[in-house]
């Protein structure tokens, strides 16, 4: 069945894409919850304009990520926090932390879901965290965790 996709739809496409999906996926799925309509002959004048749209939409929030990943990229954070003898944390920094570490030190709104990390830090010293602001826009910053 053939749909025209209202919002973006994990593995399936973004706002604005015709695409071809299972007739009960579409029925069950993305009709109900208002995220697809079915593409007729005259739907394709619609589908242009919201992709154009998310185009636009897609540009300016690339350029905002790119003047954020110029103001934090290679910056070092410090985090405080308290720790054992041997260095090992009591408790862990989390992205929680790290994202209110960049607020307070370099002024740069990141959300926290935008930090890559694989596993909590749980010890003291340097770590490198990515920052994925955008889907073509990333860059690193070192965290700097230091006994409180």
């Amino acid at each position: 069945m053939r749909v025209l996709l209202r919002d973006q739809v994990d593995g399936v496409g973004k706002r604005g894409d015709i695409v071809d999906v299972a007739a009960g996926f579409a029925r069950n799925f993305l009709l109900p919850s208002g995220r697809a309509v079915e593409a007729s002959d005259g739907i394709e004048a619609q589908a242009a304009s919201m992709r154009r749209g998310r185009d636009l939409r897609d540009a300016k929030d690339r350029e905002s990520s790119e003047a954020v990943a110029t103001v934090i990229a290679g910056r070092t954070l410090t985090v405080k926090a308290r720790a054992g003898t041997e260095g090992r944390l009591f408790g862990s920094i989390g992205t929680a932390e790290i994202a209110e570490a960049l607020q307070i030190q370099t002024g740069a709104t990141v959300e926290r879901r935008k930090i890559l990390l694989e596993e909590p830090i749980k010890t003291l010293g340097s770590h490198n965290v990515s920052v994925r602001l955008h889907s073509d826009v990333a860059t690193e910053v070192v965290v700097e965790v230091v006994p409180a």
